[in-house]
């Protein structure tokens, strides 16, 4: 991945420091930097923390009004970095952006983990616009238009340095997987803006660390999704929206049973058993965000169920989605 892709981040991001964070690597990455990319800073962690701590650690060593979160399976091209720069210098109210996100194998489709912005439905499912569940669109330029989201994707993840440290930065104890949905909606609720400025694009591979349908991963994204429910819903959605996800859960593991991924059936009741260990650690945090919170509910928050209308009601890509619940 760095040899494949650095390159052009370095070359083609004039405008910024390259800042490399080992997270305690066991190949030969820091000599690759060393002898081939000697200009690029290196931070060394003594061991693997996770997406999320991992950053955390490295932006504590980073001095910057603004810090972009950048995958090692990203390329990006001539320009990319100035249409975020603009946006972001001229609109203080904006907490954080991100580009347009594409498929690097196959440019004139959007890219699963952010496409161009993010929402999440009643429930806590995600989903962007250009992507529903597995269902990923070609770009045609239907959504180029610069436009508030819930969240940025942290493949690509554009933010002010005061902001991400006012609000605790990402939280460590999900490693991987869900985090910048948190700190993004934490940004959010606390009246700050999220946006996605599309005239900004960076070509994602995509699970080059951890594919999809790999049981770890379903795991992180069960187990950090309820995780990242209870940190912000309001009090007067956290019973009702538990009472659905236990169903819906269930219903998730069947479909798992069905398909015999015994892993990711096991998956799902392993994250479930964790979350219910690790909430009370959590119970200081969630206070603490609805104390702050000055936008309740989120707009960008949906209050429709995204899986009744994907699977009843047929509804497969955003624009039609959002026509559907105008």
């Amino acid at each position: 991945m760095m040899r494949r892709f650095m390159p052009s981040v370095v070359e083609n991001s004039p405008e910024a420091d390259v800042v490399v964070v080992d997270n305690g690597s066991t190949d030969d990455s820091l000599q690759y930097l060393e002898t081939e990319m000697p200009q690029v800073r290196v931070i060394r962690l003594d061991m693997n923390y996770g997406f999320a701590e991992g950053y955390h650690r490295g932006l504590r060593e980073v001095e910057a009004e603004y810090c972009l979160l950048l995958n090692s399976d990203v390329e990006v091209r001539e320009g990319w970095l100035r249409p975020m720069l603009t946006y972001m210098d001229a609109h203080p109210e904006v907490a954080a952006c991100q580009p347009k996100l594409l498929c690097q194998w196959a440019p004139d489709m959007f890219e699963y983990a952010g496409a161009s912005g993010g929402y999440i439905d009643a429930y806590g499912y995600p989903y962007c616009r250009g992507r529903l569940f597995g269902t990923v669109e070609k770009d045609e330029g239907q959504y180029d238009d610069v436009t508030s989201v819930l969240w940025a994707t942290g493949a690509a993840l554009m933010i002010r340095s005061r902001d991400y440290w006012e609000v605790g930065g990402l939280d460590g104890r999900f490693f991987a997987h869900q985090e910048e949905i948190d700190l993004c909606w934490r940004l959010r609720s606390r009246g700050r803006g999220i946006v996605v400025v599309p005239q900004s694009v960076a070509y994602h591979l995509g699970g080059g660390t951890l594919p999809q349908g790999n049981p770890h991963k379903d795991y992180l994204n069960f187990r950090n999704n309820l995780l990242l429910l209870y940190k912000n819903l309001p009090d007067n959605r956290l019973r009702p929206v538990f009472r659905m996800r236990f169903c819906l859960d269930m219903l998730a593991s069947l479909r798992f049973i069905l398909r015999r991924q015994w892993g990711s059936f096991c998956a799902v009741w392993r994250a479930r058993r964790d979350f219910r260990k690790m909430r009370p650690d959590f119970e200081k945090d969630r206070q603490e965000n609805l104390r702050q919170t000055v936008l309740s509910p989120v707009p960008e928050q949906s209050s429709f169920s995204l899986l009744w209308q994907y699977y009843v009601k047929g509804q497969k890509t955003f624009d039609k989605l959002k026509t559907d619940n105008e």
